[in-house]
């Protein structure tokens, strides 16, 4: 007879960030595990998910941000709160990925005791400024009953700072979704978005501090002198914060640089789950100098797209990748930067880079990630359903 777990996992937003296609992929890896999940979301548009996900979903609309950012998260929080406070449905456990679920599940429990067992996965932790902010972090953290993470690094911190033995779980990539076989979509995206000639130079997260986007463009400007041809992709974008100041910064810098946007910058936001993947094989190189990250999930995607990758050489990137399987540069030096989207023009360098690369995408997959979360939800559950 096999045992199921009735798994509700949480998630702040239906626009893809890194901890929302976790949580995406996480489900439908327990779904075909044989277990029952559900996925609750805040959706703000009311579009839901651009996904196929294989499991239930029940999206939480969200009502319109306020101006402060305190005032933001206090509302998402409750949103959640008042979504399950009306839900008559009960799960084996509770799985937040984000500061918000976590405390909305925190809070649910002490208004309804007996509800539980509340797992938190920590992608990574924010150095926030607002007492808010990090008082709703702090409890996110030590108030459920298990806490997870993605990287030894974070792993390492929560055991550091706040005394938690944090099982690490693995992320993973979707190989029926990211492989450098090209469907023909690839010329439909290249004219949508005004590829030219290239290289084309691609990196996914968008305009903001934590993805040393600043940086990237200084790097870019580089090349550009000596590349005329080439292009920058930044894609992406979708977040909670508002950036404002630093997207402003950003965008003086670039008239600065001479860098135009829509001719050797390319800026299409948000990009639809199915162009994805033919995006990462329209590109010449992947630069990801990001300062600070849970683990970095699109680095895996563009491996697996068959990319060449510059990173930074800091963790968690350098837990899965050696310096001959990507370049890996002081995200803080520009110049280092550009000199490894140079060194990647070189047919042999980048062919070496993306053949030594493809290893270890067999060590990250969705379904070994689901096993270890069934690991660790054992020690709250040890016995779950017969069916």
């Amino acid at each position: 007879m096999s045992l199921t777990y009735r798994i509700a996992l949480l998630t702040y937003s239906t626009q893809p960030r890194g901890s929302v296609i976790h949580t995406l992929e996480l489900a439908n890896a327990l779904c075909a595990l044989g277990h029952a999940v559900c996925v609750y979301a805040l959706d703000k548009d009311g579009s839901g998910f651009d996904w196929d996900l294989n499991c239930e979903c029940c999206l939480i609309p969200a009502r319109p941000a306020p101006a402060s950012i305190d005032q933001l998260i206090h509302q998402r929080i409750q949103e959640f709160v008042a979504a399950f406070s009306q839900c008559d449905r009960r799960y084996d456990l509770y799985h937040a990925q984000d500061c918000i679920g976590a405390n909305a599940l925190v809070q649910l429990r002490q208004n309804h005791p007996g509800f539980g067992p509340i797992v938190r996965t920590v992608h990574h932790i924010e150095d926030f400024q607002s007492p808010y902010l990090q008082h709703c972090q702090e409890q996110s953290i030590r108030l459920p009953d298990l806490c997870l993470c993605v990287s030894d690094r974070w792993q390492q911190v929560l055991q550091q700072d706040y005394a938690i033995a944090a099982p690490k779980v693995l992320n993973g990539v979707n190989l029926k979704r990211f492989s450098p076989q090209r469907s023909g979509q690839e010329a439909v995206l290249r004219q949508r978005y005004g590829l030219a000639e290239g290289p084309i130079f691609l990196t996914v997260g968008g305009i903001e501090p934590r993805k040393n986007s600043i940086g990237l463009l200084q790097a870019f400007a580089q090349v550009l002198a000596q590349v005329p041809t080439a292009q920058l992709v930044i894609a992406g974008g979708a977040t909670l914060f508002d950036y404002q100041p630093y997207r402003q910064q950003f965008f003086h810098l670039a008239e600065q640089l001479g860098l135009a946007v829509g001719k050797s910058l390319i800026l299409p936001g948000v990009i639809a789950e199915a162009d994805l993947p033919a995006l990462y094989r329209s590109a010449d190189v992947f630069v990801f100098p990001s300062l600070k990250e849970g683990w970095g999930l699109v680095i895996l995607e563009a491996i697996a797209s068959g990319l060449p990758v510059i990173t930074a050489r800091q963790p968690p990137f350098t837990e899965f990748l050696s310096p001959n399987q990507a370049c890996l540069v002081n995200p803080q030096d520009p110049s280092a930067i550009a000199t490894a989207m140079m060194q990647l023009l070189n047919p042999q360098v980048a062919q070496f880079i993306v053949r030594n690369s493809q290893r270890i995408l067999l060590q990250y997959a969705w379904r070994r990630s689901a096993a270890l979360h069934l690991d660790a939800y054992a020690k709250l559950v040890p016995v779950a359903l017969p069916r």
